[in-house]
């Protein structure tokens, strides 16, 4: 039997990819497990994003494994895959990966058996630490042992100021996850990062471990909860698909997986281009569809240009450290590129001249890059328009 990793190219990893991988065959049939975060990515809030359940269904069609990850502590599993099912997907609760799943696994390993916990948040929250064996509590006066802070749409001052009062009197400060935003039905909302905020003002604390992403456990923890009744599904041939590059995709780069980034969330084409090594993703693409396209390769040219099919990018410094970065489509300088060649292009581009020669890409102007981009409607099993073959392929 082949293997089917010889279907994909290496790029160099310093602490992030240096140049997007590139792919022979559909990301579905490349990776057995695909991680998918919620927010930004199946759904915003309420509502679903556009061709998530389509890319979704024909990935697991080509065989891919799903499992979904959330930040999210709020909400049970059960609740997420009922959600899920009404966009028309097939899920089990045993599919879904909440941070406070995770959180209460971290706290068990923190605190001795036992131990009081005052818990900012859901029911959901409450019930996964006491089922691992820990006591919960609401108040100060209960004198916790530590307290977990987390995101729900109905936090309150009090509720911050007991955590605060615990933190004070010695309680050990742990939290659900990191996000300083949360996309929701009308638009980017504070996440529990934002919450933490006041509570660290309060207290001069901050926290001392985050259950979800960024941190590397949320996937790694997703493997082994998802894989129970199979064998476990290989780091390499896992697969993390997220909106956000300072948690989906670090979380990514921390545990040693490729990755996917999708645009109907948090990340923009600008920031994606000016990603530091940590927040760099592997593959990027419009939205899930992505899961069933091959992933063409960008080549460097002999002029130092990258070219990604159609799109050449072409990098211009000048002496006192400021540059421009161009993007010329079928040899059109084109100043609001709109294809996800381009932005292959100009990732790699850029991503090795800060690598390689040192440029600050803080001093560089971007292209306008829209949001949505197109390339994402060619179908499962069909390749990309031709491979350019003049230079050398990046690896």
């Amino acid at each position: 039997m082949s293997d089917i990793r010889a279907n994909r190219s290496t790029a160099p990893v310093l602490g992030g990819p240096g140049a997007l991988k590139s792919t022979s065959v559909p990301l579905s049939q490349l990776y057995k497990l695909a991680l998918l975060d919620l927010d930004g990515v199946v759904y915003r809030g309420k509502d679903p994003v556009e061709h998530a359940a389509e890319g979704i269904r024909n990935a697991e069609r080509l065989g891919m494994k799903i499992s979904y990850t959330t930040n999210n502590p709020s909400r049970y599993p059960h609740t997420v895959a009922e959600q899920l099912e009404g966009f028309g997907l097939t899920v089990a609760d045993n599919q879904v990966i909440t941070s406070a799943i995770v959180a209460a696994r971290m706290l068990a390993a923190a605190l001795p058996q036992g131990s009081k916990v005052l818990v900012v948040g859901r029911e959901h929250l409450c019930e996964e630490i006491e089922k691992n064996g820990l006591r919960v509590v609401h108040k100060a006066a209960d004198k916790p042992d530590a307290v977990i802070q987390s995101w729900h749409q109905d936090l309150s001052w009090a509720e911050l100021a007991e955590a605060s009062y615990a933190i004070h009197a010695g309680a050990r400060y742990f939290v659900t996850n990191k996000d300083l935003t949360i996309p929701r039905e009308g638009g980017i909302a504070p996440g529990n990062g934002a919450m933490q905020i006041p509570v660290t003002v309060a207290t001069g604390v901050t926290p001392e471990a985050s259950a979800g992403k960024p941190e590397a456990a949320m996937y790694d923890e997703s493997r082994m909860l998802f894989s129970l009744t199979d064998d476990l599904v290989p780091v390499d041939l896992s697969l993390p698909c997220g909106d956000r590059l300072d948690t989906d995709i670090e979380a990514a780069n921390r545990g040693g997986y490729d990755s996917l980034v999708v645009l109907t969330g948090v990340a923009t084409p600008q920031q994606i281009i000016c990603a530091d090594p940590i927040h760099r993703p592997t593959y990027v693409t419009t939205d899930l569809r992505g899961l069933n396209m091959p992933q063409p390769a960008v080549t460097r040219r002999a002029d130092g240009t990258y070219q990604c099919n159609a799109a050449v990018a072409t990098l211009t410094m000048r002496g006192d450290g400021t540059g421009e970065l161009s993007v010329a489509i079928d040899g059109v300088d084109t100043p609001a590129p709109d294809t996800l060649d381009a932005l292959r292009a100009a990732c790699t581009c850029m991503w090795h001249a800060v690598d390689v020669e040192g440029v600050d890409a803080s001093r560089v102007s971007i292209p306008d890059f829209p949001q949505q981009l197109r390339g994402c409607d060619t179908a499962a099993g069909d390749t990309a328009a031709g491979d350019v073959t003049d230079g050398d392929s990046v690896k």
